[in-house]
């Protein structure tokens, strides 16, 4: 018991040791295990990085200015600890011309928000800026975090 307490403690204190030039030699995956609250950029990323591990939440647009895109990013950074609850990792793209991954996977027109399931699979798809109170009752509706929900309640009683 107590060497599962030190791992634990241990295992907490790991993102605070990491400097900001360890951080840039992580693989974006990395990143967003050491600080869930990291928002990476789709250049950097693949979707099978984060398949069966995180839920991607992937905001697109045409450029940084685009007024929705500066909306989005304010809303889902205002309540990110509620997304890495459920293992959403969020990724931007706003470099059409870059052809990242999840571009050509998605293949978004302009802005679009595009919720992924940890299984690759395209949950939900937006037009417009979308508040974090809405994407996690997305979220928590599918049945794989339904499942995660049961497991940690079972988890917790132990």
């Amino acid at each position: 018991m107590k060497k599962r307490l030190v791992s634990l403690a241990l295992a907490a204190l790991v993102p605070l040791a990491l400097t900001a030039g360890a951080m840039a030699e992580l693989t974006g995956l990395e990143r967003w295990q050491a600080d869930h609250a990291t928002v990476l950029d789709a250049r950097e990323v693949t979707p099978a990085e984060f398949q069966w591990i995180a839920r991607p939440v992937v905001v697109f647009a045409d450029s940084e200015a685009d007024p929705r895109f500066a909306q989005q990013m304010d809303l889902l950074t205002a309540r990110i600890e509620e997304l890495a609850i459920r293992d959403v990792v969020v990724i931007t793209d706003t470099d059409p011309a870059a052809r990242s991954a999840f571009r050509q996977a998605l293949r978004p027109r302009g802005f679009a928000l595009v919720l992924v399931a940890k299984d690759g699979n395209v949950i939900l798809r937006k037009p417009t800026p979308w508040d974090v109170r809405e994407l996690t009752r997305s979220i928590d509706k599918l049945p794989l975090r339904q499942q995660e929900i049961r497991d940690r309640r079972g988890t917790a009683s132990d």
